[in-house]
């Protein structure tokens, strides 16, 4: 750990300012167990150091509770002093076995009750000692593993802030795309036309409508990684009138969403995408099939929403190509929420394919611009 291999230098200086107050003072000479012990004694708590990084990390400095942390921290500083000082005493009889061994067996023999005694005097007397500074060194590590977690989360957030912004561009890429896409307007426009030679103006109009607000939602929407429901199902909507239009034989399209929903964040063209795969490569696909259910409900903190139709039915063993809208969802849940989101593909037992699609409930107001907040 850097940190801990930090604490070389401090040992390079102790050990200068033994030799140098030797001479200053007038005192012999330092021996080897005498800088071995001034340097060592500051590598000891390089391997506290890491035990302290776990410390803080486990009990971070938080608003919720700052003064019941402080306090823990200050327990915890206290007993880390007493760890340093109790090493510092061990390694420093273990000095005086190696290095005076000597001075070590006279010491025994003129007592040792008195020689222990002695020692546990000196290991006293070094954690009160040690308390001060040792308790001014901790909290400065504490505050060298805040800063670098928060630098690495900082840094995190920014790789994500950016992800989840390639990826709402990817989405709304896509969803232009698919709006875009050749046969779609050509069966739009063809649609158009066949209404037009039935003097059918109204229904005309009303396609056109829904084709440039579908445009121009897909256009407009374009720093939100979250929508509200209702935003997410008016775009849904428009969709769907124009395949409606289309498919006006059997498109059936049925949506059982509360009012009380409509306010719930999901994630930018999530929906849009479902219902966009539901009737392309579902109800499209198979001449028989037309019904398109969207719901929506909530389920605890969980907002759980499905699309379901009865076309061709989706292929568990078919595996999903990268960059695939599917893929393409899951992997900004993956962004967004984390753990907490999920998006399930699955068969019909009837024909035709389900997908749910669990996000956390959050409510979030549009605002008047078209954004949300």
């Amino acid at each position: 750990m850097i940190v801990s291999a930090a604490w070389i230098l401090p040992a390079i200086f102790a050990v200068i300012n033994r030799v140098a107050q030797a001479r200053l003072q007038g005192w012999e000479p330092a021996t080897i167990r005498d800088l071995l012990f001034e340097g060592g004694d500051w590598f000891l708590y390089a391997f506290l150091t890491p035990g302290v990084f776990a410390v803080s990390k486990r009990w971070p400095l938080t608003r919720a509770h700052p003064w019941r942390r402080a306090v823990l921290h200050v327990l915890f500083a206290v007993l880390f002093c007493v760890a340093w000082a109790t090493f510092g005493e061990i390694f420093r009889v273990l000095l005086m076995r190696i290095f005076a061994p000597d001075l070590f067996q006279t010491a025994l023999q003129a007592g040792a009750a008195q020689f222990w005694r002695q020692i546990g005097l000196e290991w006293l007397s070094w954690i009160f000692i040690t308390l001060p500074f040792g308790v001014a060194v901790y909290l400065c590590v504490v505050g060298i593993e805040h800063a670098t977690r928060y630098f690495v989360e900082a840094r995190e957030r920014e790789v994500q802030v950016a992800r989840l912004s390639e990826q709402l561009s990817s989405a709304r890429f896509a969803a232009l795309q698919a709006q875009l896409n050749p046969h779609f307007l050509f069966n739009t426009l063809n649609t158009i036309a066949v209404l037009v030679r039935d003097n059918d103006q109204r229904g005309a109009v009303r396609i056109v409508e829904h084709l440039s607000e579908l445009l121009r939602s897909t256009l407009t929407r374009h720093r939100a990684n979250e929508v509200t429901l209702g935003e997410e199902l008016e775009l849904v909507r428009q969709y769907v009138a124009i395949e409606q239009a289309r498919f006006s034989d059997r498109l059936r399209p049925e949506f059982r969403i509360a009012d009380t929903l409509l306010s719930a964040a999901v994630p930018s063209f999530a929906l849009q995408h479902l219902v966009e795969n539901a009737i392309r490569h579902g109800i499209a696909r198979e001449p028989d099939a037309g019904l398109l259910l969207v719901t929506a409900e909530r389920s605890g903190d969980v907002l759980v929403i499905t699309v379901l139709d009865d076309g061709v039915g989706f292929d568990p063993t078919a595996a999903i190509p990268p960059g695939h809208g599917i893929e393409n969802t899951r992997e900004r849940l993956r962004a967004l929420y984390g753990d907490n989101a999920s998006l399930e593909i699955t068969r019909r037992a009837e024909g035709g394919t389900i997908a749910t699609l669990k996000v956390p409930y959050r409510e979030m107001l549009p605002e008047p611009n078209g954004e949300t907040s």
